[in-house]
């Protein structure tokens, strides 16, 4: 089968590479999937430049997340439950681009067969991290402001329609003023661009001098940094995302005098302590939300396979036009 393969940490663009590699097999309580597409997400693209929290041994095949169908198992617990269904392919340790792929069938989420294939392929990463945070970890809704950074992204987009659905307001932090008119006529409250506005100040007044309840981080760095200065008293500062490769730094008085705090996010943490009930509802309401257009993803250009430099190309671009997808196959 063909997958794509680096064989060292660095840029996507040159050390990707599509090649011949032998078929995986099952094992107990796993399942082979036949993927049919799988995104070309930012946090694929960290590990291949070896700046993710979590990093394989090359050589590795990337890959977090897509959709395929289930072609065998390995037996034990998965029976033959799994056998032909189309499944949203949750890879917690990367590996999905290719044209097989073998998992806990845990992570093999049953996908509704009216749900289209690009929106089953980006079903997990951003949709299920913008609910989440929003509405499990941080509980927005009622009014409160909700502060984020990387606004124009695709899980930002995402943040600003959930706003709309359940009555939180959203101050969303652009780096590009250019890009503030399509945000508020997506449904954003509030747009901060930093290359013509002070964030700071700007938040300040937007809340009458209170602040934000929360906000959502995935760049760090000195912008990351100064988030936590727009926060209200007792106010959270939610960190999924490490974009500027550069830490958080700020005074302990900045903690200590308004009382708020910062938190980790990671996705798949938070999966792994759901019971398994808790994690179909979880899927069947984000599954609802995807119809709805909430949390649709945005798809740009899809490409084959052994197109992967091409794709990382593209999926690195500043102004692309939406998510990029690899695609191996017919449904």
């Amino acid at each position: 089968m063909r997958a794509v393969v680096f064989d060292r940490f660095g840029d996507p663009a040159e050390v990707l590479e599509p090649r011949d590699v032998s078929d995986p097999s099952p094992g107990q309580g796993e399942v082979l999937v036949r993927m049919l597409a799988s995104p070309v997400n930012p946090s694929d693209l960290m590990v291949v430049r070896g700046i993710y929290g979590r990093l394989p041994t090359p050589p590795a095949t990337p890959g977090f997340e897509g959709v395929g169908v289930v072609e065998a198992d390995g037996g034990g617990m998965v029976a033959g439950w799994f056998k032909n269904k189309r499944v949203a392919v949750i890879n917690s340790k990367g590996g999905n681009w290719a044209e097989k792929v073998v998992i806990p069938f845990k992570q093999a989420v049953p996908l509704p067969g009216s749900l289209p294939l690009d929106q089953a392929a980006t079903f997990f990463v951003n949709p299920a991290a913008a609910y989440v945070m929003t509405r499990k970890v941080l509980g927005m809704g009622n009014g409160k402001w909700l502060l984020q950074t990387a606004a124009g992204s695709t899980l930002g987009r995402m943040v600003i329609r959930l706003g709309r659905r359940f009555g939180f307001r959203t101050i969303n932090v652009i780096r590009r003023s250019e890009q503030a008119d399509e945000l508020r006529r997506l449904g954003a409250d509030e747009v901060v661009a930093t290359d013509v506005e002070n964030m700071e100040e700007r938040v300040r007044e937007i809340t009458g001098g209170e602040g934000a309840k929360a906000a959502i981080d995935c760049v760090g760095g000195e912008l990351g940094s100064s988030v936590i200065r727009c926060l209200a008293r007792r106010g959270k500062l939610l960190v999924y995302g490490t974009l500027s490769n550069t830490p958080l730094s700020f005074s302990s008085r900045d903690l200590m005098t308004p009382g708020t705090s910062v938190e980790g996010f990671w996705l798949a943490n938070y999966m792994e302590q759901l019971a398994l009930p808790s994690k179909i509802m979880l899927m069947r309401t984000i599954t609802g939300l995807i119809k709805d257009g909430i949390l649709e993803s945005e798809i740009g250009e899809s490409f084959a396979l052994d197109d992967i430099k091409q794709a990382a190309t593209e999926a690195e671009k500043v102004a692309r036009g939406g998510k990029v997808l690899l695609k191996f196959g017919e449904a």
